[in-house]
């Protein structure tokens, strides 16, 4: 249960997140289909991928699939006066979409019985890898590789479950609020990870 309602809170706000996105980039109604699917699905895809799980089991996720469709629909036919709202609630959704696949993919990788480093990884390319795509194909450089804490929140939601310190349902829940309220104080307090600019000299 636990699983299904977390793959279904991080699908619609990753569709929803990828479609507002290609409205903002201008994208017709193909584009805005293409880059919420993408963004909803392409984490997922990407860890497959590296943790021997074939790409073709995420098209048994039919019912998700509908649910991204429903919900790209339902924000390309979002009133104009309410689109304007984007920039301040569209990190809200990244940040939802985030916490919900990075739990996500570290259970997956668990139930698999893989080491604790793949749990990590699961758990960082589920959380980032469709928001990376998503940048990538909208012309933006994605927030991961800024100098935003983003993918290290993902990491704590792997550790957290990869050591078992979260196993039961309510405390799955709970680190979810935990890292989407972390992530939403980073990007609000600009924390950010250290940087170091090479000087170049002409």
């Amino acid at each position: 249960m636990t699983w299904d309602v977390l793959s279904m809170i991080g699908t619609i706000a990753f569709a929803v997140s990828g479609a507002f996105i290609a409205m903002e980039e201008e994208y017709d109604i193909f584009g805005v289909y293409i880059l919420g699917i993408v963004t909803a699905f392409g984490g997922g895809a990407i860890r497959n991928l590296l943790i021997g799980v074939p790409v073709s089991a995420l098209w048994d996720q039919g019912i998700f699939f509908q649910i991204a469709l429903l919900s790209i629909t339902a924000v390309f036919l979002f009133p104009s006066n309410l689109l304007k709202h984007w920039q301040k609630w569209g990190n809200l959704f990244d940040a939802i979409g985030l916490s919900a696949f990075a739990i996500q993919g570290a259970m997956y990788a668990v139930n698999m019985d893989r080491p604790l480093s793949a749990v990590i990884v699961a758990s960082v390319l589920t959380g980032i890898g469709g928001g990376i795509i998503r940048d990538l194909l909208a012309g933006r450089k994605p927030i991961v590789l800024r100098a935003e804490i983003y993918a290290l929140w993902a990491i704590l939601a792997a550790l957290f479950i990869g050591l078992k310190i979260a196993t039961h349902s309510w405390e799955l829940y709970s680190l979810f609020v935990l890292v989407t309220v972390l992530r939403v104080l980073s990007y609000t307090y600009d924390w950010r990870l250290p940087i170091r600019k090479l000087e170049t000299h002409s």
